[in-house]
């Protein structure tokens, strides 16, 4: 399709399609298909070291940090992989200066650039340095900007940490071969803290930034408690959004030897915000977990709108299983933490910190949203506020902790009480998993849910580093191999008022007259428009049936209507005019009849459901009794509507005497 896509800060917008009501909902798709400037110096050879891909403020962005033995001036070059001629950059190449400063922790300079405008579908290469002194070069691949994906979550490689450098290289090296290798497509490489074993130690740094594909995915940082406590992690990473403010530092102050602050950035559906949890409270200065929760309701508040799903990230998980569960801190955060994120309508949080696979149940205001929800679910169904907390286990080996047995502090707020349903499990947990083997978390982003796997990518074998120093394993190569799933679950919200819900309506009492959408409310998706005639789009579907019951006494007529609104993707919009339907009945009862015939107004002839239209009716003394109704739904659309995913507002209303 021809394209001009509007722009929101660089970022051609494209979201997906979800409809509303007055007393529920309907879900309609349609897609087309920080310092200061490095001063110039003379041409000098300079060593370029660390180089890493980061996140920008969308997909159309990407961060380039690395660090220089010398005080130049900079840049990175970029260009389509296709235009290179032998491997070298053509003279149109684009180039984006970097910003930079001297290192204060380490030797050197660090310096990293934003590299913006990029096109969808498209393999680039790039290189670091200057004119005469250019690093090697590197590559990756953008992706439709619109539509599903997939990212990875990987929890603390804490390169170090168990003495044996090589080895923590090795298995994280693996890691990342297995998990990219299985998913070439995935998108996003999303941290979870805990980059390396001391924070200032380079040769740490060093070996975790080894991996090609930290040049070749973008990696999404996050603070750790063992990254914390330095300059090294500001100094490595380049982050989108950055809110550096005291009141995100654990001691209230940027300018000292520590790392901190809270980012956010939207990749195509989803709003990630990252947070520096290592500050929680306020006693060495910070904002604690308040200037967190402000943050969040901040940036959620100003974009949340622009994305379907919100998600989470920071180092230190409130619902884990091992060493760390019991911990005061975690104890607080798991109080000040999840009634915010409720209320706002987060669909999942990612951590780290304790070296283990959980995922808990839907948890709403610091609670169990629903008693009955069974341990190891496979499809789970938040409601309004119901939240996943998902802990990742150790990506390098480097160190595993072990799972701890519930107390008896208590089975709800801070409390670490056992799981009626599964009393060896913490109250929150859905599932627990400790093998001492290497893994990841696959995240699957599409229209009606998010798919969320536990996947090995190692075995007892080594590369694995605390195993490899004598301690257990309970993982058989043959039973449980490499590429195995530990864990998997689908997340279906709804789409609704104020929580993104689908549905949002009362049951009818007996003895009354009363409507809902019948079964689940998913997503109605009317797919990629198709080109017609060389001057408009056609696209249909269905709606969710309606099932109207009516029992009353006094049999008094009923009907159902909708109408829909402008159909959005952020600032580009069509008119809800050019959907039409046609009603039918799938059920007889109630004295339904089917409301006639709407045309899309394509033609300019007619509003289509702009206006409120009847879906189906019943007279007076009708039979008492359940109907479903039904419609089929038509929409055309001038070929100047530009590309994206645009949603509206199907508002299905009823009235009876």
């Amino acid at each position: 399709m021809r394209t001009n896509p509007s722009q929101r800060a660089g970022r051609p917008v494209g979201h997906r399609v979800a409809t509303g009501a007055t007393a529920a909902f309907l879900g309609l798709a349609v897609a087309f298909a920080g310092g200061q400037a490095s001063p110039a110096a003379a041409a000098e050879s300079s060593t370029l070291s660390g180089i890493v891909l980061g996140v920008g403020a969308n997909e159309t962005q990407r961060t380039v940090s690395w660090y220089s033995s010398a005080d130049t001036a900079q840049k990175v070059q970029l260009a389509p992989t296709a235009q290179l001629k032998g491997g070298e950059f053509p003279a149109d190449s684009a180039n984006f200066d970097a910003l930079g400063a001297k290192n204060t922790a380490g030797s050197g300079y660090n310096r990293s650039a934003t590299l913006t405008g990029l096109k969808e579908n498209t393999a680039y290469s790039y290189r670091v340095g200057t004119e005469g002194n250019w690093s090697p070069a590197y590559s990756f691949t953008t992706q439709d900007f619109e539509g599903d994906y997939d990212f990875l979550f990987l929890g603390d490689p804490q390169i170090g940490s168990s003495g044996d450098l090589a080895q923590d290289q090795a298995g994280w090296q693996d890691t990342l071969d297995v998990a990219t290798k299985a998913n070439p497509k995935a998108e996003i490489l999303v941290s979870g803290g805990d980059q390396v074993e001391s924070a200032n130690n380079e040769a740490q740094w060093t070996s975790f930034l080894a991996p090609d594909q930290l040049r070749q995915y973008p990696w999404a940082a996050t603070i750790g408690n063992h990254d914390v406590g330095g300059k090294a992690y500001e100094q490595h990473f380049s982050t989108p959004n950055t809110d550096n403010s005291g009141s995100l530092y654990a001691n209230g102050n940027p300018a000292s030897d520590t790392s901190g602050g809270n980012y956010w950035y939207i990749y195509k559906d989803v709003l990630f915000i990252d947070l520096n949890s290592n500050s929680y409270d306020t006693a060495q200065g910070g904002g604690g977990d308040e200037a967190h929760t402000k943050y969040v309701t901040d940036v959620i508040n100003e974009h949340g709108s622009e994305a379907k799903w919100k998600v989470l990230v920071y180092h230190h998980s409130i619902y884990s299983p091992a060493s760390h569960a019991k911990d005061k801190d975690n104890k607080v955060r798991r109080v000040d933490f999840p009634t915010t994120f409720s209320k706002l309508g987060v669909d999942m949080v990612l951590q780290g910190h304790d070296h283990s696979y959980s995922r808990s149940y839907l948890i709403k205001n610091g609670q169990k949203a629903d008693p009955d929800e069974q341990p190891g679910a496979a499809d789970v169904y938040p409601g309004p506020g119901g939240v996943l907390y998902v802990t990742a286990n150790s990506a390098s080996g480097s160190k595993y902790y072990d799972i701890t047995a519930p107390d008896s502090s208590g089975t709800s707020g801070a409390g670490n009480g056992a799981d009626p349903l599964n009393p060896d499990n913490y109250w929150y947990n859905s599932v627990q998993n400790q093998e001492h083997v290497r893994s990841y978390v696959k995240v699957q982003v599409r229209d009606d849910k998010l798919v969320v796997e536990n996947i090995r990518s190692g075995t007892c074998e080594a590369p694995n580093s605390q195993v490899s120093k004598g301690d257990w394993c309970k993982n058989t190569t043959a039973a449980q191999p490499v590429g195995s799933v530990v864990d998997k679950v689908s997340v279906h919200p709804y789409n609704g008022d104020g929580q993104s819900l689908q549905v949002n309506v009362p049951k009818p009492a007996p003895g009354e007259f009363g409507w809902t959408i019948d079964g689940y409310n998913g997503l109605v998706d009317l797919g990629t428009a198709k080109e017609e005639n060389g001057d408009h789009f056609t696209a249909s579907g269905k709606i969710n049936p309606i099932r109207v019951t009516d029992t009353r006494r006094s049999l008094s007529p009923w009907a159902v209507s909708a109408g829909v609104s402008t159909f959005k993707d952020a600032e580009k919009t069509f008119a809800g005019s050019y959907l039409g339907w046609s009603p039918y009945i799938l059920d007889q009862g109630a004295g339904a009849k089917a409301g006639p015939s709407v045309p899309s107004g394509y033609d300019g002839k007619g509003e289509g459901l702009a206006l409120s239209r009847n879906l189906g009716s019943a007279p007076q003394g009708h039979a008492r009794g359940t109907a479903r109704l039904g419609a089929d739904l038509d929409l055309r659309i001038p070929d100047s509507v530009q590309k994206g995913g645009y949603r509206a507002t199907l508002t299905i209303t009823a009235l009876s005497s």
